[in-house]
């Protein structure tokens, strides 16, 4: 008997490329759908591609013309007579305008719809939604900052220096200004207001308290926008560089079961109040034993595995689940939290400088062993192209306590082989071996003052 909710799917199409296409690949492939990749001019190379059921090329190298090409996207889809779309992460995975054509023109859409990715993806609407739902938030403006430079002057005098001005539609560290005091604002919003209009054409700001030495902790979400919604405990995401996370790991240290629990479940309220399909992550700053929402992702993230790995929950296939209809089938009580797990990003880029480094892999070798896990669309002989993220692979590892997870990923990191680039790995094995890092629990700002900094 078919559930009223189900919507079979039967063949996805895979908006994505790299790590993230290949991992929504295995995931279908255990559930028996069939795949559609979709790839640019520079990606025939593409792992993934040889598992697909089919291949198309839907424009050249640029993103603008392949990856963020929506017309292309759902030509393929209807050429290839696809059920469904997952847009990984990245590019179009949180734009509700594609996910509006998706299913305007018949497809599923494997994310949540169209209105919640835009009420989540404004923050001002997002702080009043959460706040509304209960989740606490960072104290701010309430609102767009006006021209009113008297008025954005008495609001920051409430906040309390030092404040941070943020674009309204920012992320990725982009569109944002840390104010120490009154003398620097109003050039501090202009600036930031003609930098947000030039990068996200849109220059709507909002004020918040910054916290100056917070970790970064998010809250995993599966809801299946039928009145179910749990919570897959927390990451800690703090170890960052320009706003870009490097390492992170499950659970964080020092948040109680009990701590746990609370903000778990007002995380998974929010969800059941605004509607929320699909999984999801709720980010907070932490701060003295506190939370405060910054933003929720409506997508799949980077460091789903090292949540897959504590709680042996397999976040794609329930993402898949949940957009076909059924019901979610797990119950919060199914949720206990195993060991540690920790995720390094490996980059294709300079570890002193950071700059890109693409090109030819020479040599390659995996890692293994108890605990282990590599999710990676690298292979010997594949040329990385220049027109993407330079991220290329993600190291995971798990124990039964963290000081396992992470002897285990320094032994699988020095097993590591990616020749013929320049990666991130050297940085890598400096932050591991830091005493600092191995101690735990360090602010958002400790990779760049205490590891980065004293070698420049």
């Amino acid at each position: 008997m078919k559930l009223p909710n189900e919507r079979p799917i039967t063949r996805v199409l895979i908006a994505n490329r790299g790590e993230i296409a290949l991992r929504i690949q295995r995931a279908c492939a255990e559930l028996g759908i069939e795949t559609v990749a979709i790839h640019s001019t520079a990606d025939r190379q593409q792992l993934h591609l040889e598992y697909a059921s089919q291949t198309l090329c839907i424009g050249k190298a640029s993103a603008l013309n392949s990856y963020l090409n929506i017309s292309a996207i759902i030509s393929a889809a209807s050429l290839s007579r696809t059920d469904a779309i997952h847009p990984g992460y990245g590019f179009l995975s949180e734009n509700a305008d594609f996910a509006e054509q998706v299913e305007s023109s018949g497809f599923v859409f494997i994310g949540p719809t169209p209105e919640v990715i835009r009420l989540m993806g404004d923050k001002i609407s997002a702080i009043a939604a959460m706040k509304q739902a209960g989740v606490p938030t960072v104290p701010g403006s309430d609102g767009s900052l006006t021209d009113n430079h008297q008025h954005n002057k008495q609001l920051a005098e409430q906040i309390g220096y030092p404040v941070i001005i943020k674009a309204t539609a920012g992320g990725g560290g982009r569109g944002m200004r840390v104010i120490k005091g009154e003398a620097e604002l109003i050039q501090a919003i202009e600036l930031t207001r003609a930098e947000a209009l030039a990068a996200f054409a849109n220059d709507s700001l909002y004020m918040e308290k910054y916290l100056e030495t917070p970790r970064h902790i998010e809250i995993q979400v599966l809801s299946d926008g039928q009145g179910n919604a749990i919570h897959l405990g927390e990451r800690d995401c703090s170890m960052q560089r320009k706003h870009q996370k490097v390492i992170e790991e499950a659970p964080a240290l020092g948040i109680d079961e009990q701590t746990r629990h609370t903000i778990g479940e007002l995380c998974a309220k929010a969800c059941i109040e605004i509607g929320y399909r699909g999984v999801g992550t709720f980010e907070f700053l932490y701060e003295a034993n506190r939370f405060y929402f910054i933003e929720m992702n409506t997508r799949i993230q980077v460091e789903h595995p090292i949540t897959e790995m504590i709680t042996d929950v397999d976040i794609i296939k329930a993402q898949l689940e949940i957009a076909s209809g059924l019901p979610l089938k797990l119950k919060q009580q199914d949720i206990p939290l195993n060991g540690h797990a920790i995720e390094c990003r490996i980059n294709a880029e300079d570890p002193e400088n950071f700059v890109p480094s693409p090109g030819l892999i020479t040599q390659f070798h995996v890692p293994g062993g108890i605990g282990v896990r590599w999710d990676s669309h690298l292979y010997q002989g594949y040329s990385i192209p220049p027109y993407y993220d330079s991220m290329i692979g993600k190291l995971i590892t798990w124990g039964e306590d963290r000081a396992t997870a992470i002897a285990r990923m320094q032994v699988a990191i020095n097993e590591l082989k990616i020749e013929g680039i320049k990666t991130n790995i050297p940085l890598l094995k400096k932050i591991l071996a830091d005493e600092g890092f191995r101690q735990g629990g360090q602010s958002i700002h400790y990779l760049e003052k205490e590891i980065l900094e004293p070698r420049n």
